[in-house]
């Protein structure tokens, strides 16, 4: 073989392994997860908010619904009128209930009389029987100066010093005094009887009169209905009935059974639904920011002055109210008002809004991405990574090679699976896991507890090798992806 040909050849054979080698290194190199990463920061201030979405509504409103049967034939607001407490709003027919709240007066009128002169009777017999007892005490002294006049002429008659007619008359005055006072004693009988009729009389016309008057209280009840007075300061927010409709009471939410709604606009709420996952953040008194759908570009700040203690299950139902055969896993939320500071008269009810209520303030924290945190099961990775040769190790950490006895079940595979979160730092080229202790939550950065110091670099991304990557991997830092053109190795 000439020279030249051996030089062509040993050519072709460095290229060939040339081009070998740089097809398994670009083929390694690929296996190595590319990953982009972030710093460890200390921030100023970290704020957790919790958002939520409902409605404006004012502090204090009132649905006036319809309190009887009737036709309306008054109106006295429009919507949007300003009406102070006691102002007449509206008034419906109440022909049938005004003439029985004037027959029940007259009928009072008369038996007001009735008792009068039951009262004049009573009185009357009263003074009767105080004669009558005056006039038997009188019998009662003439019966008995007639006995003594009695007795002595017995006496005398015996001795011979009066004659038979003077005796005879002693005896028949005496028998005379006997019988009148035991007709003064029969007057004083029927007087008291006389006296316990008319007091009967009068008692039962008291009743009458009671009884009337409860009538009359139930009547003019009746009439009173078809009268509505403002019950507060407000302004009038919804008017739906017109004159010439009929209220109908005792159906909610049907025609003309709300007649209007009247809302006291001093005081405007935002009444949101927070979610069951951070409700238990939401506490009275924190800050928040509301926006209104209807108004761009304005903030307003407010109060959380209500924090619901019931959930409400996305159905609008109470959780457990037994009204919805709802499960438990239906998600639910809770109602949360957020009381503006500063309202303004651009803000209605029923507009659509949503609260950012803060939650939780921390200052000069370290703080790292929330796409950074990832959880793992405790010890998973370095016990595939590095197992151990030593049988006791091996058992203590529930792994052996000694085959199980059937019917046994490992305590490994009973036990719960402890998790626990964490990041992955950098350390020459490989990702380790790190557990930490996270803090609060803030719109992309989360509070770092311990675990981590600042100016650590963390694996921030991409999500689907967050998902599979193991501690002590190798990896490649290609930050490109991240959108900061800076491409490290």
């Amino acid at each position: 073989m000439s020279k030249t040909k051996k030089i062509v050849i040993g050519s072709v054979a460095a290229l060939v392994i040339s081009i070998g080698g740089y097809g398994y290194y670009k083929a390694q190199d690929a296996k190595i997860p590319r990953v982009q990463t972030g710093k460890v920061i200390k921030m100023e201030s970290l704020v957790q908010t919790v958002s939520a979405s409902g409605e404006i509504k004012p502090l204090k409103y009132i649905n006036i619904t319809a309190n009887s049967f009737g036709r309306i034939i008054e109106i006295a607001v429009k919507e949007g009128d300003h009406v102070k407490q006691g102002d007449l709003l509206l008034r419906q027919e109440s022909v049938q209930s005004s003439a029985d709240l004037r027959s029940a007066q007259a009928l009072l009128q008369q038996v007001t009389d009735d008792q009068e002169g039951s009262e004049a009777a009573y009185r009357s017999s009263e003074a009767t029987l105080k004669t009558q007892q005056a006039e038997l005490l009188r019998a009662q002294a003439d019966l008995e100066k007639a006995r003594l006049d009695f007795e002595r002429s017995q006496n005398l008659l015996k001795e011979g010093l009066i004659s038979k007619s003077q005796f005879d008359q002693a005896q028949a005055a005496f028998e005379v005094a006997k019988a009148s006072t035991e007709s003064a004693r029969a007057r004083l009988q029927q007087s008291q009887a006389q006296l316990n009729q008319a007091d009967k009389a009068r008692v039962s016309a008291r009743s009458r009169i009671a009884q009337q008057k409860a009538g009359i209280t139930r009547v003019s009840d009746q009439v009173s209905k078809t009268i509505y007075v403002a019950p507060l300061t407000g302004v009038i927010t919804n008017l739906p009935v017109h004159v010439g409709e009929s209220a109908v009471p005792g159906i909610q939410n049907s025609i003309g059974s709300n007649l209007m709604t009247l809302a006291d606009l001093s005081v405007i709420t935002a009444e949101v639904k927070v979610d069951e996952t951070d409700i238990v953040n939401v506490k009275l008194g924190q800050e928040a920011e509301v926006t209104v759908d209807a108004i761009s570009n304005k903030v307003f700040k407010g109060k959380v002055t209500e924090v619901g203690s019931s959930a409400l299950t996305r159905s609008g139902q109470a959780a457990g109210s037994g009204v919805t055969n709802t499960t438990s896993q239906e998600a639910k939320d809770f109602k949360v008002v957020v009381t503006l500071l500063e309202p303004t008269a651009q803000l209605k009810p029923g507009l659509s809004t949503t609260a950012k209520i803060t939650t939780a303030t921390r200052q000069n924290v370290l703080a790292i991405p929330i796409q950074a945190l990832t959880i793992r099961e405790a010890g998973k990775d370095k016990e595939n990574q590095v197992p151990s040769a030593n049988p006791d190790t091996a058992r203590a950490s529930g792994k052996s090679d000694a085959p199980q006895k059937e019917g046994t079940v490992s305590s490994s595979k009973t036990s719960k699976k402890k998790e626990e979160q964490g990041v992955f730092i950098v350390r020459d080229g490989k990702a380790v896991f790190v557990p930490v202790t996270s803090g609060i939550t803030g719109q992309t950065e989360i509070e770092v507890l311990s675990g981590l110091k600042e100016g650590d670099e963390i694996v921030t991304g991409s999500y689907k090798t967050l998902r599979t990557l193991k501690t002590d991997t190798k990896i490649k830092v290609d930050n490109k992806e991240a959108g900061n053109g800076e491409k490290k190795s």
